[in-house]
Formats: structure tokens, C-alpha cells, sequence
């Protein structure tokens, strides 16, 4: 198979979340025919959702991986439970680890498990910082050019953390 060029937000809010996605790099780093490309800056932003939980920390990974985007998620989702999640019923609750696909290549894919380009990214801060710090150029399929996009996405809160 082709490498493919993919890019996967990192987050969490549990359990000392700045080594949480220092694991989940080394981890996605060590996945079969898998290799980082580059990693964002951590960043910290408020919880979407219910706001009684702790700030987000963030990041964006690029890989090239020839995994397919169905084995690549199923990877993520065996990290992200390595790492202690618990799926709960709860959207945008809190979690030691959150792992998404952004973007996989050039594709976008809409099947039951895996929407891409990640179908909140647009207006995501946490996401289009970060992605934009590591590849600025990369369009974004159906949205355009990130830079577009980080261009009409406030911060939110959304700090750089030094």
C-alpha cells in the first residue's frame, strides 16, 4: 500500500494530560508501517460541552502511515483505551486520552465509524492552531486551505503552552 499522509488531534483532561499525549506520540510513533512527520505545540483550551471538568490540553501529529483510515482508527481507539478511557454514553465529557482523525490524505470518507475530514474541525480552534503550526498549506477537503479556516476561527481561549 501508499503512504498516506494523516493527521490525528490528540487531547486530554485527566490523569497528568501533558504526558497522556507524550505516550500517545510515542504510541501512534511505534504503530506498524506508521512514522511521524511532525507534532504541534501543546495548547490549552477550555472543555467543550459541560464546562465542571478541567481545561484541554491539545496537539496535532502528522504521520505517514500506509495502515488503511478503518486499521488506523482501530489503532488509536486500542491506544486511546491502553491509556485508561472509559467510553461513556456522555459527549464532550471529560478523558484521559481523545484521538481523532482529521485528515487522511486527500479523502474524505463518511462510513458509520469514521468521518473525514473530522466533521468539527472547521471550527475548532484546538484543531486549526495546531495543524496549521505543522502544515499550513494542507487543504482541508471540502473547507479549503487551513489557513482559510484559522482565519475565521476566534481562539476561544486557546493558549499556547510554553
Amino acid at each position: 500500500m501508499t503512504k498516506v499522509t494523516a493527521y490525528i488531534g490528540l487531547g486530554s483532561n485527566l490523569a497528568t494530560p501533558q504526558e497522556q499525549l507524550k505516550a500517545a506520540r510515542l504510541a501512534i510513533s511505534a504503530l506498524k508501517d506508521t512514522e511521524e512527520l511532525g507534532f504541534s505545540s501543546l495548547y490549552r483550551s477550555p472543555p467543550m460541552g459541560p464546562q465542571d471538568q478541567p481545561d484541554y490540553v491539545n496537539a496535532v501529529m502528522a504521520v505517514n502511515t500506509e495502515l488503511s483510515p478503518i486499521t488506523l482508527l482501530r489503532s488509536l481507539q486500542k491506544i486511546e483505551l491502553e491509556q485508561g478511557r472509559v467510553r461513556k454514553d456522555e459527549q464532550w465529557g471529560p478523558r484521559t486520552l481523545d484521538l481523532d482523525i482529521l485528515l487522511y490524505g486527500s479523502e474524505v470518507i463518511n462510513i458509520p465509524d469514521l468521518i473525514v475530514p473530522h466533521y468539527g474541525m472547521a471550527v475548532r480552534a484546538f484543531v486549526l492552531y495546531p495543524l496549521q503550526e505543522i502544515a499550513p498549506s494542507v487543504l482541508i477537503p471540502e473547507l479549503g486551505l487551513v489557513s482559510d479556516c484559522v482565519d475565521k476561527c476566534p481562539l476561544d481561549g486557546l493558549e499556547r503552552i510554553a
